[in-house]
């Protein structure tokens, strides 16, 4: 969850990044709502939630010795 969320918030400030550069060199009205930047936050927060609770899951039902057997 810690390097899905980090890596929400390095996009979120590369979008505010590109969005502010367009504003500038094109002057266009932009800007990136809030609850838009929330929502991607919490997705990407999310994402790693589930897909680093879902292994760990199936790998706690798993017998060790028949774990390491195959291995």
């Amino acid at each position: 969850m810690t390097l899905t969320g980090v890596g929400g918030l390095i996009a979120l400030f590369l979008v505010n990044g590109l969005v502010l550069l367009i504003r500038m060199t094109l002057s266009w009205q932009g800007i990136v709502p809030l609850w838009a930047a929330a929502s991607g936050i919490a997705v990407s927060i999310s994402i790693g939630l589930i897909f680093g609770v879902w292994p760990a899951m199936k790998a706690a039902k798993l017998d060790p010795v028949e774990a390491l057997r195959y291995e």
